[in-house]
């Protein structure tokens, strides 16, 4: 991923904030030369540098045959960023950007077709989801019905071994753009527009180039 040193983030508890605001991934295999793509729910555990990602497929997906390196993508606020929102926008003739933070996760894929390790996949990822929605389906181990449905799917083990954390978040602007553009989405609202402003801000408040922030 092409990531400018002003956008670089190292800190892989932000990656744990990304995937505690959406573990809903991207990830892509290689097959006879080709990328393949699934856009799964995922189960995040880290300790550490140690990172383990699980999910499942459904059977009939080419990609449940796969296994060896793959890349997840971890998908992050993004939002539009008008010219018009900076200080300097007409001395140093600004154009438009787009802000965003994206997390790429490089490692190994391992399957699995065992009954017990799918039934705790999606055990895991429906107590998770379910709360989120104030609801209560739980997966039930001894339901023949519910054992049953396992045959459908195909759970996976994604352990990382490289991660690269892209913030940009106007990082490499004076302080009163990223001020300006951070106040201009806070003011037009929505989830991912308020999400980005937040980011901006906070690394506003860690300049270390000697501007300051105000």
């Amino acid at each position: 991923m092409y990531t400018p040193r002003a956008f670089v983030e190292t800190d892989l508890a932000e990656l744990d904030r990304l995937i505690a605001r959406d573990a809903f991934v991207t990830l892509v295999t290689v097959a006879d030369g080709l990328p393949v793509v699934s856009h799964l729910p995922v189960l995040y555990a880290r300790d550490g540098d140690r990172i383990v990602i699980e999910g499942h497929w459904a059977r009939p997906n080419p990609q449940a045959r796969h296994a060896g390196p793959a890349l997840m993508i971890v998908h992050g606020p993004h939002a539009y960023v008008s010219p018009g929102w900076y200080a300097d926008k007409e001395e140093a003739a600004r154009v438009p950007t787009w802000n965003y933070a994206v997390a790429h996760l490089h490692g190994v894929l391992h399957t699995t077709d065992d009954t017990a390790e799918l039934a705790s996949i999606v055990d895991r990822l429906s107590q998770i989801n379910e709360a989120h929605v104030g609801n209560d389906w739980r997966f039930e181990h001894d339901r023949d019905d519910h054992v049953r449905q396992l045959r459908g799917i195909v759970g996976f083990r994604f352990v990382v071994e490289r991660v690269e954390l892209k913030f940009k978040l106007s990082q490499n602007h004076p302080v009163a753009n990223v001020e300006g553009a951070a106040a201009a989405l806070q003011k037009l609202g929505g989830e991912d527009n308020v999400a980005v402003s937040d980011l901006m801000r906070e690394r506003l408040a860690h300049r270390t180039d000697g501007v300051g922030a105000t």
